[in-house]
């Protein structure tokens, strides 16, 4: 059974896109722990981060560098927090969080936001990316 990650990436399931290739995806973390938090995911489903090949893996953090300039520019903070954590998802993946301290990157403070704050955040960084 496809991840749920593998669902947004095929369109089965709903996300705020930020920036596709051919090879990752990257999307709002819809249980954001700040505004701008992006999700990085490689489209090949695989559980565990280092379980990719180093391909695979190196092109993800090349992705990944590429939406936090994104991030950066679009949202205010000192620096673009990279974390890779979580057992809940089968499908590797790394966070992206705008941050001013260390305290910013705490996973048990979620923000709630709206439709409309994630459509507006989403298309901030979208404009950023290159």
């Amino acid at each position: 059974m496809a991840s749920i990650f593998t669902k947004i990436v095929n369109g089965e399931i709903p996300c705020y896109k930020i920036a596709e290739d051919k090879d990752y995806f990257a999307f709002l973390d819809i249980s954001p722990v700040q505004k701008g938090h992006v999700l990085v995911i490689p489209k090949q489903e695989v559980d565990y981060i280092f379980d990719l090949e180093p391909a695979v893996l190196g092109g993800l953090h090349q992705f990944a560098q590429r939406v936090a300039k994104a991030i950066r520019k679009a949202i205010p903070c000192k620096k673009v927090a990279v974390v890779v954590l979580g057992l809940e998802v089968p499908h590797a993946h790394i966070h992206l969080i705008p941050m001013n301290s260390e305290a910013d990157v705490r996973f048990d403070k979620k923000q709630e936001l709206t439709k409309d704050e994630f459509e507006a955040i989403a298309e901030k960084i979208r404009k950023e990316f290159e």
